[in-house]
């Protein structure tokens, strides 16, 4: 699904696998983001958990977050299910065009949606995350166990301090990869148990909260 969407402005940081704690970003009270509007361009959308037409990004308007849209995200096992069912994945490309004078990492990601475990049952959700030309991925995995029948909810984030930035000037495309996961465990294989970054009711959304500096200015 290639398209662009407007907002507000940015570069590119390599997240290392180090990055992600428990502790929440704190951001210096001085720091705001750009005034200018920047345009995240939608490389490519591919996966089984994001079929075409079925995952769609928006920007914040004051530009400290993006959101990923999914209306097609379940892995499940068990009754109905197939035997590819178990595993969905969705590899989200963006390029990020950036106003001159700033710069970017992502700060912290939040992961929502609904999910039924019967007893025995069990399931997790993945996140990686790269930018293009860099070897390191970081990425980070949350386990859910049955018997579960709820939303879910859960984040990825970093201290302030901790946060690695991009190089000023340089484009770069920020790649993310989600998974979901399901397994029927000791679970009677005649229910069904499933994970969704969906829902029956209205779409399910992925909040990503970008933290943003100036470059220093050259000589």
């Amino acid at each position: 699904m290639p398209g662009a969407l407007l907002a507000g402005g940015a570069t590119a940081a390599f997240l290392a696998s180090t990055l992600f704690t428990q502790a929440a970003p704190a951001a210096p009270s001085s720091i705001i983001a750009p005034p200018d509007k920047i345009v995240i361009e939608v490389a490519t959308v591919n996966g089984s958990g994001c079929p075409v037409n079925t995952a769609a990004v928006a920007v914040s308007p004051d530009n400290t977050a993006f959101t990923v849209t999914y209306s097609q995200y379940l892995a499940q096992v068990g009754a109905g299910s197939k035997p590819t069912d178990f595993r969905k994945n969705c590899q989200l490309n963006l390029i990020v065009h950036v106003p001159s004078g700033f710069t970017y990492a992502v700060a912290s990601a939040d992961y929502r949606g609904y999910a039924h475990l019967e007893k025995g049952a069990s399931a997790t959700q993945k996140a990686s995350y790269y930018f293009q030309g860099s070897p390191d991925t970081a990425s980070r995995t949350h386990p859910f166990n049955g018997p579960y029948d709820d939303d879910w909810q859960a984040t990825d984030s970093t201290d302030w301090g901790q946060l690695v930035w991009a190089p000023c000037g340089v484009q770069r495309n920020f790649n993310i990869n989600t998974e979901l996961r399901a397994s029927l465990g000791t679970a009677d294989p005649k229910t069904n148990s499933f994970i969704a970054m969906d829902s029956t009711d209205g779409d399910i959304q992925t909040i990503y909260h970008l933290a943003w500096k100036e470059c220093p200015q050259q000589r």
